[in-house]
């Protein structure tokens, strides 16, 4: 029997979901070790020979290159990753792990972030080793370890001891971009081509620690809740990049709205027309700050030497050493500023080929849909691959019922994605891949 590119996709994207790949972001993480023997077990029955790495127990990515047909032109980068963030399964209306289907949407952990195209990829590869077809170029697949940690273990870590497995890529493909949203009753799909920077920080409050009775003007508590009270309190200015210009200049023509990159009223209507999706919009149009943690004491008379907080500042690209500088006046002479994980804005090019055959591949499957750019609020593992001069988008074919809290899944509890989108998506990527 004819096995179907898209049926293929389901079970490989279910079969990837079973493996528990939690990434807690340190060493309690489950690790990548069995899904990504999965991976290259399906590979090598396909007749590939791919390579395992590990950069600490169990946390493991695989990489393989296939050739392309024409050698002479630049790799691509075809990149997913295995680790999933924790579930609570107590919170969810089925097993995080279970991979079940109910009412047509498969459900569980890693449904949307990312082993939905995990599958996707893979079905891909196979039917092209049952049909003897090569891509147009090289490709570099990758499926990464730790990617909801930073990519630490898994795409830094490849990047920096094994450099030459992308030797002579240019360009990578990965998540989050592709999917479908609804503007004003049409469709109109985001291929992301940028996402923001990442500088998880610590804050640090130093004090007189002593008797809870006593007098203490030197308190480490108090001047931590004063610094973090004027952090949250700072307001982000309002900055469209390229991406988001042409975001916004595309979704208010289709949606009626006039558009002023200068005025704010006009960015917020264009952010509410994009309905479920807008948060994920709006955290493109400002560099943006989250308090995360608090940690002090442990006991109710004593006052502590130390006081700590994390923060999680997502900058814009080009605002980086700002955002930075600005955290650090605010968190004013009693506290420090120590950064946890540090990492690069990206922002690609719009106008090449890569991006037009993604356009058409959506076009030729939902004829008349919008194409659009956007920035992703979050980080991918194309930042890594920025390192080597490798500039990254986001494309997971998804067409998705309107309505359909696409972006509510990402990390979110009862994670899950209509089966009927990723077979559609399947065949789109396969399209894409075809005339890349």
């Amino acid at each position: 029997m004819e096995i179907s590119l898209a049926d293929d996709a389901v079970r490989i994207a279910r079969d990837l979901i079973r493996f528990d790949t939690t990434n807690t972001g340190d060493e309690r993480s489950a690790g990548e070790r069995q899904a990504a023997e999965y991976v290259v077990g399906l590979l090598q029955d396909w007749g590939y020979q791919p390579s395992y790495f590990e950069s600490e127990r169990k946390r493991g990515s695989v990489v393989l290159r296939l050739e392309g047909q024409d050698q002479q032109r630049p790799a691509l980068v075809l990149h997913g990753h295995l680790d999933v963030v924790p579930a609570n399964a107590s919170e969810w209306s089925a097993d995080p792990f279970g991979a079940e289907i109910r009412d047509g949407e498969l459900w569980g952990r890693g449904a949307v972030d990312m082993k939905d195209m995990d599958g996707m990829i893979l079905a891909v590869i196979g039917w092209w080793r049952r049909q003897g077809i090569k891509p147009p170029r090289d490709i570099v697949l990758c499926f990464f370890a730790d990617e909801e940690a930073g990519g630490r273990l898994g795409s830094h870590w490849l990047v920096r001891h094994h450099p030459k497995l992308f030797a002579g890529a240019t360009e990578a493909v990965s998540e989050v971009g592709g999917f479908s949203v609804d503007l004003a009753g049409q469709r109109a799909y985001l291929v992301q081509t940028a996402e923001k920077g990442i500088a998880w920080l610590k804050l640090v409050a130093q004090g007189t620690a002593g008797h809870g009775s006593a007098v203490n003007r030197d308190n480490a508590v108090g001047h931590l809740v004063e610094a973090l009270a004027r952090i949250a309190a700072q307001p982000w200015p309002l900055r469209l990049t390229a991406t988001v210009q042409a975001l916004f200049a595309g979704a208010a023509e289709l949606a009626g709205l006039p558009f002023d990159p200068a005025d704010p009223r006009s960015i917020e209507a264009i952010v509410e027309a994009f309905g479920p999706a807008k948060r994920f919009i709006a955290a493109s149009t400002a560099s943006a700050l989250n308090l995360t943690s608090l940690a002090a004491g442990g006991k109710v008379n004593v006052v502590p030497s130390t006081a700590t907080a994390t923060v999680d500042l997502r900058p814009l690209p080009g605002d980086a050493d700002s955002a930075l500088a600005l955290v650090e006046q605010l968190a004013g002479r009693s506290v420090r500023v120590e950064p946890i994980n540090l990492d690069i804005a990206l922002e690609a090019p719009l106008d090449v080929p890569l991006v037009a055959a993604m356009k058409a591949a959506l076009t030729q499957a939902d004829p008349g849909a919008a194409v659009l750019p956007y920035m992703l609020a979050g980080g991918t593992d194309g930042k890594a691959l920025a390192r080597l001069g490798i500039a990254s988008y986001g494309f997971v074919p998804l067409r998705l019922p309107a309505g359909f809290d696409f972006t509510a899944m990402f990390h979110g509890v009862d994670e899950r994605v209509p089966v009927e989108s990723l077979r559609w998506g399947a065949g789109v990527l396969a399209d894409f891949l075809a005339h890349v």
